[in-house]
């Protein structure tokens, strides 16, 4: 994993992410490459750094860093609610079809963090240096 640098900031945060469209409907193999297109925009755009990106018929892998500044909840929405936007916009009269009442990507989402080091080895260290 790369360390990362702002002005005042050194970190290795990355997430995974997974969502899924509304009703698990297995529809995203028809729209992947724009629906790829718009991701890697939205992360261009808000300076996350795409690490990995899987697009199944079903569900999205998006493995990502991102500054601290940057709360997961608020990444996942910017990228959620842009994306749904544009694919409306760009398949409208596929999705309309599937998407009857409306919407894109179910509200809930997973989200993982990792990091440079282990749990293990983060406990480890404020161990050893809690009886020090």
């Amino acid at each position: 994993m790369r360390v990362r640098r702002s002005n005042h900031t050194v970190y290795t945060i990355n997430y995974h992410f997974v969502w899924c469209p509304r009703y698990r409907t297995a529809i995203l193999d028809r729209i992947e490459s724009s629906l790829e297109q718009s991701i890697r925009t939205v992360a261009d755009e808000y300076g996350y750094d795409i690490l990995s990106l899987h697009i199944s018929s079903d569900h999205v892998h998006l493995f990502l860093s991102a500054h601290p500044k940057h709360a997961p909840s608020e990444v996942v929405r910017t990228v959620k609610s842009i994306t749904a936007r544009e694919m409306w916009e760009q398949h409208e009269s596929l999705l309309e079809r599937k998407f009857w009442s409306g919407g894109f990507w179910e509200q809930s989402y997973y989200v993982g963090t990792t990091g440079e080091m282990s749990s293990r080895t983060v406990e480890r260290y404020i161990n050893r240096t809690e009886h020090v």
